[in-house]
């Protein structure tokens, strides 16, 4: 489960991180506290097999479903690794190749402590630098020329410091992974499924203010840590 994150680096700074070629620049926002539906980047290849950046709707909206009146209820901004290939609102987007990269600063998720209270986390990679997460994305036109560009968020089991927090945690690639991801090198369904695994480098994570569970309170203050008990 992802249901809020952070991104509020500078265009340029995940411009050069992504190494998108000739970029055009975007009106990016800073965002502390994005919740589904908030249009953030993302980093796919373009027609041409080149890198671009570019906004889009987190929730996905596959356009199989436009016509769909309860489409807009289902839970499309998280789609589970596990059954990716099969579930009818992600399997276009997965057989076509429409595979695109989430840059992040830090998402965050919620530890039950008990029936009726919840403790919010900021979960960053532990140097700080920018998380990017693996996604799959949708852009069709409807026949009155509106543009519909949508992504969500694959999510995998928990590793073993985010199981402390939450099962389910978004699927983090390396580097190095982000030319089969993006499908700029040859590989097939198992060598992708293999990408769908939790991450195995080292998180930071801090409990942050509850404020962050109302969307409208989107501030660098929602990202801040707070101290329990004495401690971070």
């Amino acid at each position: 489960m992802c249901g809020r994150v952070r991104m509020d680096e500078d265009y340029t700074e995940i411009v050069k991180l992504l190494k998108i070629p000739k970029q055009m620049s975007l009106n990016l926002r800073p965002r502390w506290n994005a919740p589904p539906t908030s249009d953030l980047p993302i980093a796919r290849l373009d027609d041409d097999g080149q890198r671009i950046l570019e906004i889009s709707r987190w929730w996905l909206r596959p356009s199989i479903w436009a016509n769909d009146p309860k489409a807009s209820t289902y839970a499309m901004f998280n789609a589970r690794a596990e059954g990716i290939a099969n579930k009818p609102a992600f399997r276009n987007a997965w057989k076509q190749g429409r595979r695109c990269l989430v840059p992040v600063n830090n998402f965050y998720e919620w530890k039950t402590l008990g029936p009726k209270e919840k403790q919010p986390y900021a979960i960053a990679l532990a140097d700080r630098s920018i998380m990017v997460i693996a996604g799959l994305y949708e852009n069709w036109t409807t026949p009155e020329g509106e543009a519909v560009k949508s992504f969500t968020i694959i999510t995998t089991e928990a590793n073993n410091q985010m199981a402390t927090l939450h099962t389910r945690m978004p699927v983090i690639l390396h580097e190095a992974d982000w030319p089969a991801w993006l499908g700029e090198q040859p590989a097939n369904d198992d060598t992708l499924h293999a990408l769908l695994k939790p991450y195995g480098g080292e998180l930071a994570i801090w409990r942050v203010d509850k404020r962050v569970g109302n969307p409208k309170n989107d501030d660098p203050g929602v990202a801040e840590a707070i101290a329990i008990g004495g401690r971070q």
